[in-house]
């Protein structure tokens, strides 16, 4: 019965999953459409299809691989794609740039819709659980990086590398952010900020730790991307977390850490599997936290990417003039394989993270493991490593 539920889970996380990058395609799909660009296909999923209809000289299909979906609009596709697609040879219609600049930003935009259609959900679900817990110290584990460098029970953490602390899942982030490099931690104790330094120590599955617990023992009460019930609080929380992020991997002392931080399809996949498991309303915060990853990461202006396009359409705006097709092929191609690459090798990278000797010890993602002391309560909390959530002990 136990592996009926899994594979029920693991379907559901798929289909939820699937859910974020169709809505994103279908953003593409219906702008194109209403603006007269040439459309030749639809897809839900992909790979052969199961059942196709072409209704209006558009090709509708539901395929039999059901990871997303995507949509063929040969007049708006960058010329990378377009090569990845074999479809190169095809002629492409100029259109407006103004109307190219649509067609990119819809995408991203029926995942910002989608994100706040959760949200509204989640407000209203009265079983849904909010809240943060406070980034005060409960214990000290024995000959970690907190008591060497003099954190101590009671200490309440103001700031991490000059960036403020208001929760203690803001506090397991920078503390990610900072592994292997000794950062100030403010302090307030007795009603005084103190400043100490503290290095995080990366362990064998790239997470770094401080060997800190919270006060009330409870971290698992609260998911770290349910913080504020508001609706908008939410959708800002989760673009908030996202741009942090970015800001660290631009930032020189913080990239590394903050690239090894970053967990990819693997871990995202294995986190929406979890945090579905332990609570569904969590897994649907889980899948808004997604939806609005989805959106900031896509406007990144790189080619490719929707945020390229609507650079490249920007351009056209302002100078009324199209940068020449052969450049955008150029680098659009070269980006394609740069990001394929980066793919796959965070899909390694998981793969390795998820086979290191640390799982054996692990404990499921949010939950709190006791540790078996005749001294303390002391415990370890481990948190999922995807998408830049970090491990704090």
């Amino acid at each position: 019965m136990e592996i009926l539920v899994t594979i029920g889970y693991i379907i559901l996380c798929v289909l939820l999953f699937s859910l974020s990058i169709a809505i994103h395609e279908f953003g593409h799909f219906i702008a194109a459409l209403k603006l007269g660009y040439r459309v030749e296909r639809f897809s839900i999923g992909f790979g052969p299809a199961i059942w196709k209809k072409t209704y209006k000289g558009v090709e509708y299909r539901i395929s039999s691989i059901p990871l997303g979906g995507y949509v063929s609009i040969p007049d708006a596709d960058p010329e990378g794609t377009k090569i990845l697609e074999g479809g190169a040879d095809k002629k492409k219609t100029v259109m407006p740039p103004w109307k190219d600049f649509v067609v990119a930003l819809a995408g991203p935009l029926m995942n910002v819709v989608l994100a706040f259609i959760i949200a509204t959900i989640l407000y209203f679900a009265p079983n849904a659980r909010f809240g943060t817990i406070p980034a005060k110290i409960g214990g000290i584990v024995a000959g970690g990086a907190a008591e060497k460098g003099g954190l101590i029970e009671g200490d309440e953490v103001v700031s991490i590398g000059g960036n403020s602390i208001e929760s203690w899942s803001d506090m397991t982030t920078e503390v990610q952010f900072a592994a292997n490099r000794e950062t100030d931690f403010v302090v307030r104790r007795d009603n005084a900020e103190i400043t100490l330094k503290i290095t995080p120590e990366v362990k064998e599955n790239g997470v770094a730790y401080i060997g800190a617990v919270s006060e009330t023992n409870q971290c698992a009460r609260y998911a770290m991307w349910m913080p504020k019930r508001g609706i908008v609080d939410q959708v800002m929380w989760d673009a908030g977390s996202v741009f942090r992020a970015l800001k660290g991997l631009v930032t020189p002392k913080e990239a590394k850490a903050t690239g090894k931080a970053i967990g990819g399809p693997v871990m995202i996949a294995k986190g929406t599997y979890v945090s579905i498991r332990n609570d569904m309303w969590d897994g649907l915060g889980f899948l808004r936290f997604i939806n609005t990853n989805l959106a900031v990461m896509n406007l990144l202006p790189i080619p490719v990417l929707d945020g390229g396009l609507i650079l490249f359409s920007l351009i056209a705006i302002i100078f009324r003039r199209r940068l020449p097709e052969k450049f955008i092929a150029v680098i659009s191609t070269f980006f394609m394989y740069v990001l394929m690459a980066l793919m796959l090798f965070l899909v390694a990278r998981d793969f390795w993270r998820l086979g290191t000797g640390s799982l054996a010890k692990k404990v499921e993602f949010g939950e709190i493991r006791e540790k078996s002391s005749n001294q303390d309560k002391i415990s370890e909390l481990e948190v999922s490593s995807s998408d830049s959530n970090v491990q704090a002990k």
